[in-house]
């Protein structure tokens, strides 16, 4: 047998083990959104269409590894930890995971975040929307971009599609200079998704503040999760916020790790929630996240 092979039943013993074994765990504390109850951690869907936000090899790295059979197993052990919600996004194979992962008894709530195709047009919106979504989200990357450009009313247009659609408007920002002024003018919104660094700055916004320009990919700075964290306890709104992990940057230690989960849940409204992607390739992060946050918000394992 090849080392590749040895490797892959290995990952995937793994993985239905963990699963099982978690299958009587009970669910996580949950807040209010709309009608239904999310648990405050919810699985996040980067990892499994190779979004590593951190360069083109991981990316890789990831896809290769999370088949559609690898998605569905780690989102039932997710559900099998007491997660009960599902974060994902329009590209890559997400509504097709999710259908097949429903279709083999999955429950998990689903909240979409939008894609490029549906941006541009508005009338897939109801259609997606019968997929029975908790909501959809303008992406945030395109919130930042239209914003800079003064295009607020494609937001504004777009989040009117999801309203008219029946599921709950998600708005998402890199940006807390955003979050603040959509809830200082009242936009029609359910609740928002706010990433913790401010990523989608230009370089021209970096090399004014930074007095040089970093030469790639996406830059993350110490300074901005207390900016976007003032700004979600500010915001009457429910609030899911993301890259608490800084895309995987500060896990490389049980006690960095745990440092960043308790800097997001005691920086967050208590009705608040984060979102947290998981990669179980090579130890059990689902098990492991779910029972750090149970531990974090006072509730026994």
């Amino acid at each position: 047998m090849s080392e590749s092979r040895r490797q892959f039943l290995k990952s995937s013993t793994a993985l239905a083990v963990a699963s099982g074994a978690a299958a009587q765990a009970p669910r996580l504390p949950t807040v209010r959104l709309g009608k239904y109850e999310i648990t405050r951690l919810v699985v996040g869907a980067n990892t499994f269409y190779g979004y590593s936000h951190f360069n083109r090899l991981y990316s890789q790295h990831m896809l290769e590894w999370f088949t559609p059979e690898r998605v569905c197993q780690t989102l039932r052990q997710c559900e099998g930890c007491g997660i009960n919600t599902w974060q994902f996004s329009q590209g890559g194979r997400g509504v097709e995971d999710l259908q097949r992962f429903r279709a083999e008894g999955g429950k998990l709530h689903a909240i979409l975040l939008s894609g490029r195709p549906m941006e541009e047009d508005l009338t897939q919106i109801p259609k997606l929307a019968r997929l029975g979504l908790v909501g959809i989200v303008h992406h945030g990357g395109t919130t930042d971009r239209r914003w800079r450009a003064g295009e607020q009313q494609k937001i504004r247009d777009f989040l009117k599609a999801v309203r008219d659609s029946g599921v709950l408007v998600g708005l998402s920002s890199h940006n807390p200079m955003i979050i603040e002024a959509t809830e200082e003018q009242g936009w029609d919104i359910d609740f928002y998704m706010t990433c913790v660094y401010q990523v989608t700055r230009t370089r021209e916004e970096l090399q004014k503040m930074l007095g040089q320009r970093p030469p790639y990919g996406e830059v993350f700075l110490p300074d901005d999760p207390p900016r976007m964290y003032q700004a979600v306890r500010q915001s009457k709104k429910t609030c899911l916020a993301f890259k608490v992990l800084a895309a995987g940057r500060v896990t490389d230690s049980p006690k960095e790790l745990e440092a960043a989960f308790r800097l997001a849940y005691t920086s967050i409204k208590p009705q608040d929630a984060v979102i947290v992607g998981m990669y179980p390739r090579y130890s059990d992060q689902v098990q492991e996240n779910c029972e750090l946050v149970r531990r974090l918000l006072g509730q026994a394992s």
